[in-house]
């Protein structure tokens, strides 16, 4: 992992997983605790915790239970739609359908069904079974950070897919909202 990078900043209120959380726990929401400083490494936990939502989405589904209900609680405790506005680019979206500003065109894309986004099939119904992280860098400035990686999924059937990442972080309520998710496959020449 190369070594990560990040500005100072004040004591921050931010949604993460802690120490104080167990490794067992599935809640998707994290507080931090007051007066501890925003790191890098709190950064890559939360990305972490965005694969297990993701997988999350994809068990509902395989086990018969209601993908679309795990997928919009994760778009409610993970994103910031429920406050707004979200720069979502999924890794598979295209023409005027690129862009993802509404919860409804994120929850499509994660698992289709919408006549709306006929292009969409359900990303997260493949089922993922997990993944990691490989953290490239992290700006922190004041509530808010932007962080670059490349995030390897692994399905059901054994197969593999890595996607750069860039995901935007602000602060609200104590709890860690993406504002921006841009994820596209790595050039290949």
């Amino acid at each position: 992992m190369k070594k990560l990078y990040s500005a100072i900043v004040p004591a921050i209120v931010i949604g993460l997983l802690l120490t104080a959380c167990s490794e067992e726990q599935s809640s998707t929401n994290y507080t931090q605790a007051a007066g501890t400083q925003i790191t890098a490494e709190m950064i890559e936990q939360a990305q972490e915790a965005w694969i297990a939502a993701l997988v999350s989405i994809g068990n509902a589904h395989a086990e018969g239970g209601d993908a679309h209900a795990a997928a919009r609680q994760v778009l409610t405790d993970y994103y910031n739609y429920p406050n707004g506005l979200v720069l979502f680019k999924p890794t598979l979206a295209f023409g005027e359908q690129t862009f993802r500003p509404t919860m409804e065109g994120a929850l499509a894309y994660f698992v289709g069904g919408n006549d709306d986004f006929p292009n969409d099939s359900g990303f997260a119904l493949r089922p993922y079974v997990g993944g990691f992280v490989e953290m490239s860098d992290v700006f922190i400035h004041g509530d808010m950070a932007i962080a670059m990686s490349n995030i390897t999924l692994e399905a059901y059937d054994g197969s593999t897919v890595m996607v750069n990442k860039t995901f935007g972080y602000v602060v609200d309520g104590g709890n860690l909202r993406i504002v921006t998710h841009h994820s596209s496959l790595p050039f290949t020449p």
